[in-house]
């Protein structure tokens, strides 16, 4: 374990875990995805990259769950079988909200790295009776990485976030 592995969130596997070939690992991360989550891992290549992680913002499923964000990120990965890792990046995105549906920009002040964020909203409103509703919405890029942390490290390999360098 290295010295900054908590920092960049690098995971190990457990020992005794034997690396899976390059292929399971990538098999395991698309099955992250389910109609549940709140994010997609899809294919990377037209990011220049083998998977990517974002966030369902566009979809009316999860309009609640993401209320007014104002930033999101998405997770960049690449696979290197010759190290058993999965090498994982994040990239901030600038929403911006047109009556009901987002429309993602980049963000004039882009962030690369590790992103952790958290965002409440809470609003106050009546019922029918009229008694006043209080509804608190919480959102964290957090949510985002510990599926696809699971699935890496049970497949044996090492999950590397990157603060610097090349993916």
């Amino acid at each position: 374990m290295g010295l900054f592995d908590w920092m960049s969130g690098t995971k190990h596997p457990l020992g005794g875990v034997a690396p899976r070939s390059a292929e399971d690992v990538r098999a395991a991360l698309l099955a992250v995805n389910g109609p549940h989550r709140p994010f997609v891992v899809r294919d990377g290549q037209p990011d220049g990259v083998d998977l990517v992680a974002e966030w369902k913002i566009a979809d009316a499923q999860w309009f609640g769950y993401f209320g007014n964000v104002t930033t999101v990120n998405r997770t960049l990965m690449r696979l290197n079988p010759g190290k058993n890792e999965v090498r994982a990046v994040d990239q901030e995105w600038s929403v911006t909200w047109i009556g009901d549906s987002p429309r993602l920009t980049l963000a004039s002040e882009f962030s690369r790295g590790q992103i952790n964020k958290k965002s409440f909203v809470t609003s106050l409103s009546r019922d029918e009776r009229g008694n006043v509703v209080k509804e608190t919405r919480k959102f964290s890029t957090s949510d985002l990485k510990p599926p696809l942390r699971d699935a890496v490290t049970s497949s044996g390999w090492v999950w590397r976030g990157l603060l610097i360098g090349k993916l």
